[in-house]
């Protein structure tokens, strides 16, 4: 068990999501960094779909009741453990009625909170995660929630520290035009590959509000409402650009311009308001065959309803 004690700006449970149920309008939600949340789960030993704790911008306190191990990853923050300080990406031990508390962090945005045998809410619809959308899956933590921590998994860490990459200051993502890039004018695709956008203040889990040169749009027609996908580069009226993030609708009625490649979906997740960032077409270096079927299947699939058979590829 363990008792939080002050949530900071905004922490909730994620695991990898709940899939398939995209026909009924029910997004995958899950962390918006996988590949962090994985990492602290091997740390500790855990299945890599087990559920922890997505912290936005810090600002965690939680106290342990129970004898356990923790890591942190993602977004580096200080930490400390009764005062102690902590570092991130290696396992940690905790006595039970030991106080970890979270600062906020230098680079990034979203940190992971992982925990031996995983906190283990009830299911919804197969996930433990929260979607701030719908609002399915457990409330957003507020202080004085006690979360269950599972049985300890019977496998062991295996290593004591995971370096990290460290997060660019102005990171560029490799994107893929379309599916709805022939409603707009050359110009604009060029000026999405050639000009830095900023993330606005108006950012979430549900998508990041980009703020720069107009994207001008060749089509005026409305569009008839369509599935869209992780990572969907959304054009609303005012041409400034939303990027669709985890907790994203399944349908939209204003057309995508551009995805962002899957490999740079956990980069995108950690983007801070305030922060300049880049697009470039998706590299045929880096674009495999099966990596380029993959971009393919998802954006149809979440066209067609329902979620892609290919899942994201290892990190």
């Amino acid at each position: 068990m363990i008792e939080i004690l002050k949530p900071g700006p905004l922490t909730t449970v994620q695991d990898l999501g709940r899939h398939g149920y995209a026909s009924l309008g029910v997004s995958t939600s899950g962390a918006a960094d996988r590949g962090s949340l994985r990492l602290a789960n091997r740390l500790v030993g855990n299945a890599e779909v087990a559920a922890g704790l997505e912290l936005t911008y810090g600002g965690l306190s939680v106290r342990f009741h129970t004898l356990t191990t923790i890591a942190l990853t993602g977004a580096p923050c200080p930490a400390t453990l009764d005062g102690r300080t902590i570092a991130a990406n290696g396992p940690v031990i905790v006595h039970p009625g030991q106080q970890l508390t979270i600062g906020l962090p230098t680079h990034g945005l979203r940190t992971y909170l992982a925990v031996r045998g995983g906190i283990v809410v009830p299911e919804v619809l197969g996930s433990r995660s929260t979607d701030t959308l719908s609002g399915i899956g457990p409330a957003v933590l507020a202080g004085g929630t006690r979360l269950p921590v599972g049985s300890p998994p019977s496998s062991f860490p295996t290593v004591d520290f995971a370096p990290a990459e460290p997060f660019p200051e102005h990171p560029t993502l490799e994107i893929l035009p379309g599916p709805r890039e022939d409603w707009f004018t050359l110009e604009a695709m060029e000026t999405l590959y050639s000009t830095a956008y900023q993330v606005s203040a108006d950012s979430n889990r549900i998508g990041a509000r980009l703020q720069g040169p107009v994207l001008k749009r060749a089509v005026d027609r409305e569009l008839p409402s369509e599935g869209t996908a992780l990572g969907s580069l959304q054009v609303p009226p005012n041409g400034q650009p939303v990027l669709f993030l985890a907790d994203h609708p399944v349908t939209g009625g204003y057309p995508v311009i551009a995805v962002i490649a899957d490999h740079d979906l956990d980069r995108a997740a950690q983007l801070r308001p305030g922060q300049s960032v880049s697009f470039r077409p998706l590299s045929p270096h880096r674009a495999g065959r099966r990596r380029r079927r993959a971009l393919l299947v998802r954006p149809l699939a979440a066209a067609r309803g329902r979620e892609p058979h290919t899942e994201s590829f290892p990190q």
